[in-house]
């Protein structure tokens, strides 16, 4: 057997493990835990401390908390490092209840004493044990037993157990619908160009990655720079146009934005070699030339949103080193350019993590959306697998569906090689932020872009963390606007005006002004009650020329003839 057949062999037996380990390498998982084990057991004295002695005093503290009277005065307020705050509830002051919650969190306080700050162990591996021990911990949380959850047990006592053969028929459903690749119960009602995605336009450019949407105006005159937006093609574009009340898109036509977005295509197992200067060319690239034609040669405004937003940063330096002087500005929401903070995420991005999804994804020629899926839900167990299952299987009740959770359940896959690129280049070895990334083979530095800058981070993102995105300021020498929003990843940036309880943090800096620590931005940084959209409107009409009529939809010399409606034919592909 030839060293071809051999490399064969060994990814496709990888992708088969990757099937049950969601895409965890058990190869990384071993190796921090060996390296925790080994320092851990280094260390005697300390070893028989926390393995024998602290359990015994953290029990004891739970026992005497538990018996404590409860101030009458509303809920508990819940402890920050609480693993899983559903414990804050009023039900569960009563006893037994309080047992079992204060039971947990001596438990997972002597976890973290357990598995953090041990002497020797690489940070790297110290982070991997420290989050695989708390999401161990986190099943075991007497929040999802129906024996130690106080409101399952007197929903039970109730109906009689109704609700407990109501959730297993729930189960089923779901598990048939997970076997036939069906999206979740209650997705159908979200189709988008029916119920979502409604924002009316013409696809005006379509080619084998993506389709350009342009969108129709609302208002009489326009302000004559065009907006791009670039949207993240790890989740389809209509994050950026759900139901009409909380579409950025139409918010930004209804203001007086002549808008396009890009909507990508969902790859297959014959797009394997797009790369990610494929994405630029036929992506970014492609889009700009056509919504530049069709103003008539103005300016862009371009927008770019996760993924999309790592894209256009990439671009705009890359057309700041080529002199090419088309933006007119650049905003980035929720995108990281310096990738040595990337958050939990970045804990299972080492070199044997990178090696066996480049294995799962070279079977396969991609990466499936479910497989991606696994990482995020781990990270956020408590939200998105641990709270859904007590309310559907365990109380028996379907949650209402709402237009972000079927959007989410519509995921799409990654190319082979972009997801590879993408993964070592940038998460990886952060060439972006080193100045050793290269587009067209030569490198660009983000230090290039001269353009202002409005950017956009999420106090709760665990995808792409604020201080990561703030990171911006240190590549960058050209006007900034920061703004940072309640909310997280994606709820953040879905922060329409009427939204309830939303605020913001804004600070500008000029381009030759000294750089601001985080902290210190959060101290300087005005607040500001209600939606952070209108703060964008006025930052990009501000830096737009007068009013006039709206351009053309399309423009047929150039070759943008108007090809179907919005939303398109790439969205709708599963």
């Amino acid at each position: 057997m030839d060293s071809n057949s051999d490399t064969t062999l060994d990814r496709m037996l990888h992708a088969q493990l990757a099937e049950l380990t969601k895409g965890i390498s058990p190869a990384a998982l071993i190796q921090a835990w060996s390296d925790w084990a080994l320092h851990l057991a280094a260390q005697p004295a300390r070893s028989a401390q926390l393995l024998m002695v602290r359990p015994l005093m953290r029990a004891a503290e739970a026992a005497l908390q538990a018996f404590q009277p409860l101030p009458s005065h509303g809920p508990r307020t819940p402890d920050p490092h609480e693993d899983d705050p559903r414990l804050a509830d009023p039900s569960w002051d009563a006893w037994p209840f309080s047992v079992y919650r204060q039971a947990f969190r001596a438990g997972g306080q002597w976890l973290r004493e357990l598995t953090e700050a041990v002497p020797g162990v690489e940070r790297h591996h110290e982070q991997v044990v420290s989050i695989s021990a708390r999401q161990l911990h986190g099943m075991c949380s007497p929040a999802n037993s129906p024996a130690t959850h106080p409101l399952v047990l007197q929903r039970t006592l109730a109906s009689g157990g109704m609700n407990l053969l109501q959730g297993a028929w729930n189960w089923m459903e779901d598990l048939q619908r997970s076997r036939d690749h069906l999206p979740p119960k209650g997705a159908e009602a979200f189709v988008p160009g029916r119920e979502v995605a409604l924002t009316p336009g013409k696809v005006v450019l379509r080619n084998r990655l993506m389709e350009l949407i342009q969108y129709t105006p609302t208002t009489a005159t326009v302000h004559p720079e065009p907006v791009l937006m670039v949207s993240a093609w790890i989740m389809k574009y209509y994050i950026l146009d759900l139901s009409q009340r909380n579409s950025l898109i139409r918010y930004l036509v209804d203001q007086g934005h002549t808008v396009s977005v890009i909507s990508w295509k969902n790859p297959d197992a014959e797009d394997r070699d797009l790369g990610m200067n494929d994405y630029l060319a036929q992506g970014l690239m492609a889009s700009l030339d056509a919504v530049s034609a069709i103003s008539g040669g103005q300016r862009v405004h371009a927008l770019g949103y996760c993924l999309g937003g790592t894209l256009l940063a990439i671009g705009a330096a890359a057309m700041a080193r080529d002199h090419d002087d088309r933006l007119a500005t650049v905003t980035l929401l929720a995108a990281q350019t310096d990738f040595t903070e990337p958050g939990e995420l970045g804990l299972f991005m080492d070199e044997s993590q990178l090696s066996f999804i480049e294995d799962m994804m070279a079977r396969q020629g991609f990466l499936k959306a479910e497989q991606m899926a696994g990482a995020f839900n781990l990270l956020r167990a408590v939200d998105r697998i641990w709270s859904p299952m007590v309310q559907n299987y365990l109380l028996g009740e379907r949650g209402p569906f709402t237009d972000l959770m079927a959007w989410n359940a519509d995921g799409t896959r990654m190319p082979y090689r972009m997801h590879a690129d993408y993964l070592r280049s940038l998460f990886h070895d952060n060439e972006l932020a080193r100045g050793r990334y290269c587009v067209n083979g030569r490198s660009v530095s983000l230090r290039d872009i001269d353009v202002p800058i409005f950017a956009v981070g999420t106090w709760t993102d665990n995808v792409a963390p604020w201080r990561s995105v703030y990171k911006l300021n240190l590549l960058c020498d050209t006007e900034i606007c920061f703004v940072l929003t309640d909310g997280g990843h994606n709820g953040g940036i879905l922060s329409e005006p009427g939204h309830a309880h939303r605020h913001y943090r804004v600070l500008q800096r000029a381009g030759d002004a000294a750089y601001v620590p985080p902290d210190t931005y959060v101290a300087r940084a005005e607040r500001v009650e209600g939606s952070w959209w209108p703060a964008l409107q006025r930052w990009l009409a501000d830096r737009s020329g007068p009013r006039r009529k709206p351009p053309r939809k399309g423009h047929a010399r150039q070759g943008y003839l108007p090809i179907c409606d919005a939303p398109g034919t790439y969205v709708l592909v599963r």
